[in-house]
C-alpha cells in the first residue's frame, strides 16, 4: 500500500515537473519571438532612417523624394496593426531608388545605397530569425498537452506580419 502510494506521489511529481518543463520552454520561444521582433523592429526603424537621408539627398528627384519621405514616415510611426501596410509601401518606394541606381552619383548617395544594401540583408536574416521563432512556438502550442492544461496561460499567439515576405 505505501510503495504504491510512493509510485503515485512519484507520479505525480514527475508529471508536474515534465509540465513545468514545457511551460519553461513554451516561455523561452515566446521570449525568442519577442527579443526577434525588438531586434528585427529595430533593423526596419533603421531602413526607414536611411530612406529618409536617401531622400532628401540632391540626387533624388522631388517627386521620389516625396513619396519615399511619405513611405518612410509612416513606417516609423505605423500601429502594429497598420505596420505590414507601411512596410510594404516603403519597400515599394525603395525599389523606386534601387531602379535608378545607375543614375545616382557616387559620394554620400552610394554610402547611403551601401548602407541600405547591407540594412536590407540584415533585415532578411532577421525575419529568418523571427519566421523560425514563430513557427517553433506554433509548432510547441499545438501539441496537445499544451492545450489540456493551458500551458501558455494567457500569451498570446505569436504572428508573422504579411511584410515579411514582401520585404526588398
Amino acid at each position: 500500500m505505501i510503495k504504491s502510494i510512493v509510485a503515485i506521489v512519484f507520479l505525480l511529481v514527475l508529471g508536474g515537473w515534465y509540465l513545468s518543463f514545457l511551460a519553461s520552454r513554451l516561455d523561452a520561444l515566446h521570449h525568442r519571438v519577442e527579443t526577434s521582433w525588438a531586434h528585427l523592429d529595430a533593423l526596419l526603424q533603421r531602413r526607414a532612417a536611411i530612406a529618409l537621408e536617401i531622400a532628401h539627398s540632391k540626387a533624388v528627384d522631388a517627386a521620389t523624394s516625396l513619396v519615399l519621405t511619405a513611405a518612410a514616415y509612416q513606417a516609423r510611426e505605423a500601429n502594429i496593426v497598420e505596420r505590414s501596410d507601411a512596410e510594404i509601401a516603403l519597400s515599394q518606394s525603395l525599389k523606386l531608388i534601387l531602379a535608378d541606381e545607375v543614375s545616382l552619383p557616387s559620394g554620400i548617395e552610394g554610402e547611403l545605397l551601401i548602407a541600405l544594401s547591407a540594412i536590407t540583408e540584415k533585415i532578411a536574416v532577421g525575419i529568418t530569425i523571427h519566421t523560425e521563432a514563430v513557427q517553433s512556438a506554433h509548432h510547441l502550442r499545438s501539441k496537445s498537452l499544451f492545450k489540456i492544461f493551458k500551458l501558455a496561460g494567457h500569451a498570446p499567439l505569436p504572428m508573422r506580419y504579411s511584410f515579411e515576405d514582401d520585404i526588398l
